[in-house]
């Protein structure tokens, strides 16, 4: 460490913001090639969004999958917008990251012949779904890393800290072209030097009004990074969870994993009719809600688990008995809510993004994986996948590590940048009404005039995407565009916007 007038400045190769399962992976990866990383936390450790989720890792283990099928699963949630070159890597890589997880000490559901026992989602043809604790795999995930984070002298942890800018070479407020990300500055005024910076701070479904994601889940990362001169893309694509819980007092927004689905749990309306093929693609199941909803005037359909072992799903029941429910006995009211973010920050299938010397990983990235409609459980196995790829790449490039030096101006120049804004009640709402599950162009402008620069950003993106696809659906364009297949609406560093095809 060394230090100045302006305050300290910490030393290490790789800093990573972000403690969920991404960054933790991340931070674990780099010291295994003895790396020295600062992690730095929001919450204490363990305490992330990545700790609630239920969903689990999808990887092709069973004897009756491949990567082959795998792949087509992908391509197919994702509407012709999938980069095949990304979800080979996902595909091939998944099961080697299972089983680095399992030696890390992540213990996953075992059948009784003691395999692992896989779960089936929407979406997927064979069941190829690895969890932990039935649907508290995210939990356990994090709990294990966590201690292994605490535990790894490499690693120094930073928590209920935020990062506030990243630090770029030059102006800290306008970088110039060709700059080199050389580390970041937290809100307590502490800067970090670093040979990359690893962003794995989640995405930005908390910013809309009807949320299955915790409070901090804004997009903070994707600002910092473009504020820095990255690009973005995709984020007119935001995939809403069909089956979140509605009118429950203090479970508002819990999401209902669909792994109940995969074993049996059924969708009725008001009627008690089913209307929906429970296994489609989350896309089609979040619509057909919202239009059984619109036609019925209700608030929520009903999700029967009763023929479901609660043994399989402790948390899900134990959070719904205590907020005065038996799913065992009654149906659970539940309605769409925003759930995941496909776009994010521009990112290669190293997770490097266009400022040299940045990485993104998890939700807060966009290699094109995911295209216009995530398949279940992709996402964490993302996690680990483009963690450990974008740790290798970044000790393995040839660049020289930044200086760690500033002059004083400089560094107070950096404590001095404001942190990203949270969104506001108005803005969420905004959200909610103007890019909700059905979108259209009138409501798109409104949004346009928004003060929040995320919503600002998601406006123009999905007035230039005039197509029906995926998670992204207009009245005035209900249909796909076939000239739009594969390609991505990428905004750069410098607010322009054009359309890209990704190979």
């Amino acid at each position: 460490m060394s230090s100045t007038q302006a305050g300290p400045v910490f030393e290490a190769e790789i800093a990573v913001v972000g403690a969920g399962a991404a960054g933790l992976y991340a931070a674990l990866c780099a010291a295994r090639e003895g790396a020295s990383v600062v992690l730095i936390s929001a919450t204490p450790l363990a305490q992330t969004a990545s700790y609630w989720a239920q969903g689990g890792l999808a990887a092709a283990l069973a004897a009756d999958d491949s990567f082959e099928l795998h792949l087509a699963d992908t391509e197919r949630a994702g509407r012709a917008l999938v980069r095949r070159s990304a979800a080979e890597i996902l595909v091939r890589e998944a099961p080697a990251r299972v089983e680095d997880l399992q030696a890390l000490g992540v213990r996953f559901d075992g059948d009784r012949s003691g395999r692992l026992a896989l779960g089936l989602e929407g979406g997927h043809s064979v069941k190829r779904v690895v969890h932990a604790g039935g649907s508290a795999t995210g939990r356990r995930v994090v709990r294990q890393l966590s201690a292994l984070v605490a535990e790894e002298p490499l690693i120094s942890v930073f928590e209920r800290a935020r990062a506030r800018a990243l630090w770029t070479d030059g102006n800290p407020t306008h970088p110039p072209p060709h700059s080199r990300c050389r580390g970041l500055v937290c809100d307590d005024g502490r800067i970090v030097s670093a040979r990359a910076v690893v962003l794995g701070t989640g995405g930005a479904a908390a910013l809309w009004a009807r949320s299955t994601n915790p409070p901090g889940s804004q997009g903070i990362g994707l600002l910092l990074a473009h504020t820095a001169g990255a690009s973005l893309a995709d984020l007119e694509l935001l995939q809403f969870h069909p089956t979140a819980v509605i009118g429950l007092a203090g479970r508002e927004g819990f999401l209902i994993t669909e792994a109940i689905r995969g074993e049996g749990a059924t969708l009725h309306d008001s009627t008690g009719e089913r209307f929906v093929e429970e296994l489609a693609p989350r896309d089609e199941v979040s619509r057909a809600i919202a239009l059984r909803l619109r036609e019925s005037g209700e608030r929520s359909v009903g999700l029967d688990m009763r023929a479901i072992d609660p043994a399989h799903f402790p948390n899900v029941v134990a959070a719904l008995r205590d907020a005065g429910l038996d799913p065992m006995r009654e149906l659970v009211p539940v309605a769409p809510a925003a759930h995941y973010m496909m776009g994010g920050i521009v990112a290669d299938l190293h997770a490097h993004c266009t400022l040299p010397g940045l990485y993104a990983v998890g939700e807060s990235s966009c290699t094109g994986l995911h295209g216009a409609n995530r398949l279940a459980s992709n996402s964490l196995s993302e996690c680990f996948v483009f963690s450990r790829r974008a740790v290798l790449h970044a000790l393995s490039t040839d660049e020289p590590s930044p200086s760690p030096s500033a002059s004083p101006a400089e560094l107070e120049a950096l404590q001095a940048l404001p942190s990203p804004s949270p969104g506001t009640p108005i803005t969420r709402d905004a959200l909610w009404r103007d890019a909700g599950i059905v979108r259209s162009a009138e409501g798109l402008r409104r949004l346009l005039d928004d003060p929040h620069p995320l919503a600002h950003l998601l406006a123009r993106s999905a007035l230039a995407r005039t197509e029906s696809r995926g998670a992204h659906q207009r009245l005035d364009y209900p249909e796909p565009d076939p000239a739009l297949d594969q390609h991505h609406f990428v905004l750069s560093g410098d607010g322009d916007g054009a359309w890209e095809r990704w190979a």
